[in-house]
């Protein structure tokens, strides 16, 4: 059995989604307002500190954002986690996750040794999945996505679960690897008061573009091949309609399906 088990969880601090707001002449997203830790990342967080109080070692919880995303970390370390990386730099602005994959691959190739790198399996806002498979290429690793349970950590390979609609899968791979945890595969945990007293005793370690050696032709705006050209919410849908369950309406609501060209003739 693997002792002393080191992981990297990334986490992505995003805006409430009950307030989200887009610039629309950059087409960003503006971070200004109410955020959260993506809710996605929580089940990565919690799997990894759940493996160390099984096989002991360390847990580095890792984000790439402003400033304030510091806080995001704080609570991170107030679960459990033991330290906490901060990637803050106007330089990484605009990224695409290309960029940002880039970015915290640079980040990840500072620490000296580890097992796991977890994430979640998307996030709230991009939506896009891709972080944990482009990090992974990046630094050249197994990458394993939609995992729902551990089942077995050897010294140099581990059993996962991977969760689909229809079916379940068992795979192995070597160490280290990538593993995007899905929503559902445990019940994140809430920091204690012993856990928030704990986590203003960790420091948050901060690193700009420069620290990580990040080449600035591969991070932020410049360093991303996709583009946002236009930015808009969605039209707003038509008022629905009802119609009782009746004999009398049926020409009626047959009418409305040809209008809405829903059926033909």
């Amino acid at each position: 059995m693997k002792k002393n088990l080191n992981t990297i969880v990334l986490i992505k601090q995003v805006p409430d989604a009950t307030d989200v707001k887009t610039d629309p002449e950059t087409g960003r997203l503006i971070r200004d307002g109410a955020v959260t830790i993506n809710p996605f990342d929580m089940f990565a967080i919690e799997q990894a500190i759940q493996l160390k109080e099984q096989y002991g070692g360390k847990v580095i919880v890792l984000t790439m954002g402003p400033p304030n995303a510091k806080y995001s970390l704080e609570f991170c370390l107030a679960m459990g986690a033991d330290d906490a990386i901060l990637l803050t730099d106007r330089a990484f602005a605009g990224a695409d996750t290309i960029a940002t994959s880039y970015t915290l691959a640079k980040a990840i190739e500072k620490v000296p040794e580890f097992d796991i790198i977890f994430c979640g399996i998307k996030t709230t806002d991009g939506d896009t999945g891709q972080i944990g498979a482009d990090v992974a290429e990046f630094l050249n690793l197994p990458n394993i996505y939609y995992v729902n349970k551990i089942h077995e950590i050897a010294e140099n390979s581990i059993i996962v679960e991977k969760q689909f609609e229809d079916r379940m899968q068992v795979v192995q791979s070597e160490l280290p690897v990538v593993i995007s945890m899905i929503k559902g595969a445990n019940t994140p945990r809430f920091p204690t008061l012993e856990g928030k007293m704990e986590a203003f005793r960790k420091p948050v370690t901060t690193y700009t573009a420069t620290d990580v050696q990040a080449d600035p032709k591969q991070i932020g705006a410049e360093g991303s091949p996709t583009k946002v050209l236009r930015v808009f919410p969605p039209p707003k849908r038509e008022k629905g309609r009802i119609l009782p369950e009746s004999d009398d309406n049926i020409a009626e609501l047959v009418q409305f399906l040809k209008e809405k060209k829903f059926v033909t003739e």
